[in-house]
């Protein structure tokens, strides 16, 4: 009997330690921290897009296009160039960004002539947006064009590349969350203007690739640039139908114009020898 007493008592004594250490844990336990995942701020990659205008961009960056072949931002000097950022692995936003795209510089091509400016995509998913997938994502957008090169870059080159541009990108579970930007380079490098938004109507593309080649072709004095000139300028677009036309109603106000001020300089110096 008294030893069934003690068995007893030192089970419920080990019990009642036990209960004690497990009691005492939670709190000899370390807090595990909470790891936020970086936030999108839409204000902030705003103001990081736009502070980018005038930015000169470094012509030695070199990538790998669609076919394997070793590309150089240098290689595009001379004309005006659209850079737009995707990955290859988003299944609404970018596809959808790129057909849009592509429509607007399809009738930018029509307009100023496909030689006046070349397109860039740069995969910023560096780890999985390699040329072969860049190459795939340009087949299913039907894009086919020696003046569109799509891009693929280790992760260095692909960081200072956006950042140049003022292009905002985060990581997420799904994805990731970034700034919907094409960049429209002039021909010396340097930031132009942004373009914003998945659909976008085409003279928000056009009209700036258009003012940079008239500033090209007022640079030449020949009168081949000065024809090209005027039917840059004369060119206009009509919201009703959606493209492009030449407008002669300006080229007739133009030209009435200069007949108005040369009739007022001739009545001028008229009456100044009638004075003398």
């Amino acid at each position: 009997m008294m030893r069934r007493h003690r068995v007893r008592g030192a089970l419920l004594a080990s019990t009642a330690a036990l209960g004690g250490v497990l009691a005492a844990l939670p709190s000899l336990a370390a807090p595990v921290p909470t790891i936020e995942a970086p936030s999108f701020d839409a204000r902030n990659a705003l103001e990081t897009s736009q502070a980018a205008l005038g930015r000169t961009l470094p012509a030695d960056l070199a990538f790998t296009d669609q076919d394997g072949r070793r590309r150089t931002l240098g290689e595009f000097r001379g004309r005006a160039l659209v850079i737009s950022p995707v990955y290859t692995s988003c299944f609404m936003v970018c596809p959808t960004t790129t057909t849009y795209l592509r429509q607007a510089a399809d009738i930018a091509a029509k307009v100023l002539g496909a030689e006046t400016f070349s397109v860039l995509t740069v995969g910023f998913d560096t780890v999985n947006d390699t040329p072969e997938r860049m190459r795939n994502y340009a087949t299913s957008r039907g894009i086919d064009s020696p003046q569109w090169v799509f891009a693929s870059a280790d992760a260095d080159t692909a960081r200072t590349l956006l950042r140049d541009v003022g292009f905002t990108y985060v990581a997420t579970p799904r994805g990731f969350d970034h700034m919907i930007q094409a960049t429209v380079v002039d021909r010396d490098g340097k930031v132009y203007r942004q373009v914003y938004g998945q659909q976008f109507e085409a003279p928000q593309l056009v009209d700036p690739l258009k003012r940079l080649a008239l500033g090209q072709q007022a640079g030449v004095a020949t009168l081949d640039a000065v024809v090209e000139g005027v039917r840059l300028l004369c060119t206009v677009y009509d919201p009703k139908s959606g493209r492009y036309r030449f407008d002669y109603s300006l080229v007739v106000s133009f030209v009435v114009g200069l007949m108005c001020l040369g009739g007022i300089a001739a009545f001028i110096l008229r009456s100044w020898r009638t004075r003398q």
